[in-house]
């Protein structure tokens, strides 16, 4: 693998926002996670605009099933950037 794949829940504010800008700003492949889609799509565009490659999936972890179909859209993603 050549660059990581980074996966960040409550990705739309304060740290996991930062968090975020900076593995992309680094060469990450970031997936951010929060429950609100205009904000999620919004940063997922903001790290690609940084040159990584980054996508939203909506989740929130209180829900045990937004966790399975995050992670395993996750691992969807990761292979299709490989």
């Amino acid at each position: 693998m050549s660059s990581p794949v980074v996966l960040i829940t409550g990705a739309l504010t304060g740290i996991g926002r930062a968090a975020a800008v900076i593995f992309a700003q680094e060469g990450a492949k970031v997936v951010v996670s929060g429950r609100r889609d205009k904000e999620g799509k919004a940063l997922a565009a903001e790290l690609q605009a940084l040159g990584a490659e980054a996508a939203f999936i909506r989740a929130d972890v209180r829900s045990e099933d937004d966790v399975r179909n995050l992670v395993d859209q996750t691992v969807s993603v990761s292979a299709a950037w490989m």
